[in-house]
């Protein structure tokens, strides 16, 4: 048995049921696999400010720095547009405090849900993406500048950012298929060919690794045309916001995909990828697939407890197949209710 501290975040909107809906998973997990798995749960984001005045209160923090593990919510919603301090602003902290500078976005489509896709089932059948994109650096921590007229922000990269990610990006790809797509903006900016002259560089550590290049723009509309032909693409952090995004369309429901974020060392955090909604929080109606799946990577690089998450991820394909879904997916059941069917099944 092992015993592991994990602090549960559940922050705004649907946040606090799609971490009850992890939370249950675990549990299973926990059981079904001889663990021991201690929670506490913490506030950040809006909720933080309500309660605190601060989206990411000291004692989150702390608890956050001493857990084997952190899965999250959601944060923001309307509520907080005008307030002097936005729920984003935890986020970004903790994952800067946390030494997070790694996000995985696994972009894949069931079988069972593929005319769910946007696209055609030609289209889209067989894609199984991982986007790797750069979480601490770049134009969202630069330096700002605001007058009544102009504004401004710097974007930045260093050789030792650029390569730490790679590093990440490259190890996914030998573990998968062995090609990665790593994308910039190198006929334009600076930032840019730094990271394409870093990434080449690296490369030499890697030759049983396929590399090409991709600028952001095209690889916008490859991702539409062709995303079957990816592998691991690797970015950095503006450009896998959007990409990341865009790729989520994929599989026909945001309520579907889940995402860690990983340092060096320490604790990583694990969260599905969509917003808070707060248009149907208290509902029971959002999709919790994302978050278990979030639970699922978060006992696969969080704890290294491959199996479990094996077994999780195989619970979520089998409740999928069997039709146990919220109404997104053409389902009927509710958040909890999809929770329990796939805890069940462990």
């Amino acid at each position: 048995m092992s015993r592991c501290s994990l602090v549960l975040l559940p922050g705004d909107g649907v946040g606090a049921e799609v971490t009850r809906a992890a939370r249950v998973v675990l549990e299973a997990a926990a059981v079904r696999f001889g663990h021991d798995f201690a929670f506490t749960e913490h506030l950040i984001g809006g909720a933080a400010i309500d309660a605190t005045g601060e989206p990411l209160p000291e004692a989150t923090l702390e608890a956050c720095l001493l857990a084997d593990a952190v899965f999250l919510g959601a944060v923001g919603g309307p509520k907080w547009d005008q307030a002097p301090k936005r729920p984003e602003q935890g986020l970004l902290a903790i994952r800067k405090r946390l030494g997070l500078f790694a996000n995985l976005r696994p972009a894949t489509v069931d079988e069972a849900l593929i005319t769910r896709s946007p696209l055609k089932p030609e289209a889209v059948r067989g894609v199984d993406i991982l986007i790797v994109r750069e979480l601490t650096g770049g134009v969202y921590f630069g330096e700002r500048t605001r007058t009544e007229t102009t504004a401004s922000d710097l974007c930045t990269y260093s050789v030792e950012e650029i390569e730490r990610v790679a590093r990440i990006a490259f190890e996914a790809a030998r573990g998968r298929c062995g090609r990665l797509t790593s994308v910039d903006k190198a006929n334009v900016l600076e930032t840019s060919r730094l990271w394409r002259e870093t990434v080449v560089r690296l490369h030499r550590d890697y030759p049983d690794v396929a590399l090409e290049h991709q600028l952001v723009d095209s690889m916008a509309m490859k991702l539409i045309t062709s995303p079957a032909d990816y592998d691991v693409v690797l970015t950095e952090n503006m450009f896998g916001d959007i990409l990341s995004d865009e790729a989520s369309v994929l599989a026909g429901s945001i309520g579907l995909l889940g995402s860690a974020s990983l340092g060096a060392s320490g604790p990583g955090i694990f969260e599905p990828i969509h917003g808070s909604a707060p248009d149907i929080a208290g509902q029971d109606r959002a999709n919790p697939i994302g978050a278990i799946r979030s639970a699922a990577m978060l006992l696969r690089y969080g704890l290294k407890l491959e199996t479990e998450a094996d077994a999780v991820e195989a619970a979520v394909v089998a409740a999928i197949v069997a039709g146990q879904l919220t109404g997104d997916v053409g389902g009927t059941l509710g958040t909890q209710a999809v929770a329990e069917g796939i805890a069940a099944r462990l």
